[in-house]
């Protein structure tokens, strides 16, 4: 049951949307390559070598740790989206 202006059954589509979101994001951060992928010995972007400790433990790699963080610091989150929003704010 819908409380206020919205209809039955929003709140279940706001939730199946941000599971969705939430597997979309996930889905989209999964290595690429087969687990078999080679890692390469240096950072696609900045040309750093890779520590063969990280090459072990991510089959696959291809950035150093520095520029992975800043692929995920731009990478957009979903989380803490309020879809429903208020309801101050919906009588504006």
């Amino acid at each position: 049951m819908a409380g206020g202006w919205a209809r039955d059954g929003a709140v279940q589509d706001q939730i199946d949307a941000s599971v969705e979101d939430a597997v979309a994001l996930a889905r989209s951060r999964l290595n690429t390559g087969s687990s078999a992928a080679e890692s390469l010995t240096h950072c696609e972007e900045c040309d750093q070598p890779i520590p063969e400790k990280r090459r072990q433990a991510v089959p696959g790699i291809r950035l150093c740790i520095k520029c992975q963080a800043e692929l995920e610091k731009q990478q957009v989150s979903s989380a803490g989206i309020n879809r429903r929003g208020s309801k101050d704010s919906q009588l504006r």
